[in-house]
């Protein structure tokens, strides 16, 4: 029984690195089933029953590559030395992220207003975990007297990440999607870096 799960698992993974490399250099709308099928010399019958629609099969990818930036992001952190150190692991974290997956994330761009309640899911995890780990080092920051004692620690990482996550470049004001253009994302990477080091220097003693 073992050996035939362990079968299916690797067929649902090639399937996930299969959909991935298609999401990513064609996007979510110009990917079809029959194409990832083919990809895998496997029947779209098949393929549909390890992910019965295309949606489906993008949150599993999804959620493979959340767990991807959820590892990565956890190793800098922890080896991060202050408080100003993890969060810079996270900007860059993040950045990296954005840019290499950037054609991946066109259903963000069509799905902005309605995206489906599995992916806010992802999205929350991932924001959780990124509160979680930076809480902890400020923590340590407070203990060693580099930082003033703060109340509700996790309540002020969320309030940091919020204002980061907010940042936009000026040509972005004016439109109506929230999520920025390839070429806006160095502006914004380098805008995040700069506010970070205020908001530190402003919780340090």
């Amino acid at each position: 029984m073992s050996s035939g799960n362990d079968h299916q698992d690797i067929k649902k993974e090639k399937i996930l690195e299969a959909s991935y490399q298609r999401f990513l250099h064609y996007g979510y709308s110009k990917t079809t089933m029959n194409e990832i099928a083919g990809d895998l010399s496997m029947s779209k019958a098949l393929l549909y029953y390890y992910f019965p629609d295309k949606s489906q099969l993008y949150v599993a990818v999804m959620q493979k590559l959340a767990q991807g930036f959820i590892d990565m992001l956890s190793e800098r952190v922890a080896q991060s030395t202050d408080l100003l150190s993890a969060f810079k692991a996270q900007i860059d974290t993040h950045h990296e992220f954005m840019v290499s997956n950037y054609n991946f994330f066109d259903f963000f761009r069509l799905n902005e207003q309605n995206l489906p309640g599995t992916i806010w899911e992802i999205i929350a995890h991932i924001h959780q975990t990124e509160i979680d780990q930076l809480t902890v080092a400020l923590l340590k920051d407070v203990e060693k007297g580099e930082i003033k004692p703060i109340d509700d620690a996790a309540a002020m990482i969320d309030l940091i990440l919020d204002a980061l996550h907010g940042v936009r470049v000026r040509s972005m004001s004016h439109k109506k999607t929230g999520f920025p253009l390839k070429e806006h994302l160095e502006e914004i990477y380098h805008k995040r870096l700069l506010l970070i080091e205020i908001f530190v220097k402003g919780l340090s003693k």
